[in-house]
């Protein structure tokens, strides 16, 4: 009878498993987390300029959408970013330390330089 109990739970779980694995298929989720969630853009009245930024460890669509609200989160910027080049953009709309957007990105989980 034992046995027979850790069959049906083992047979559970895979169906679990597969139904799980299926589903992340068919929603076309990323690495990150799932669905198609798309932030307003953040747009400024007035770019005074735009500084570029390398960012690693980008992986996917809701990287670019969590790097770019990291961005939009600070005072005065807005920022878009090019995931097949690691490269982010920020506009500003007044004078933010780069340290400050650094900073923020590296709380965020991300490692970014000056890009030249």
């Amino acid at each position: 009878m034992e046995h027979y109990l850790i069959a049906i739970g083992a047979i559970l779980l895979l169906a679990v498993a597969i139904y799980s694995t299926f589903k992340r298929i068919r929603s076309k989720s990323s690495c990150c987390s799932g669905g198609d969630y798309r932030p307003r853009r953040k747009k400024l009245k007035t770019v005074i300029y735009q500084r570029r930024f390398r960012v690693e460890g980008m992986h996917c669509q809701r990287c670019v959408v969590r790097v770019e609200e990291v961005i939009g989160d600070i005072h005065g910027l807005s920022g878009r970013v090019d995931l097949k080049k690691g490269l982010l953009t920020v506009s500003y709309a007044e004078e933010v330390a780069d340290e400050v957007i650094l900073a923020r990105l590296q709380r965020a989980g991300y490692s970014a330089t000056k890009a030249e």
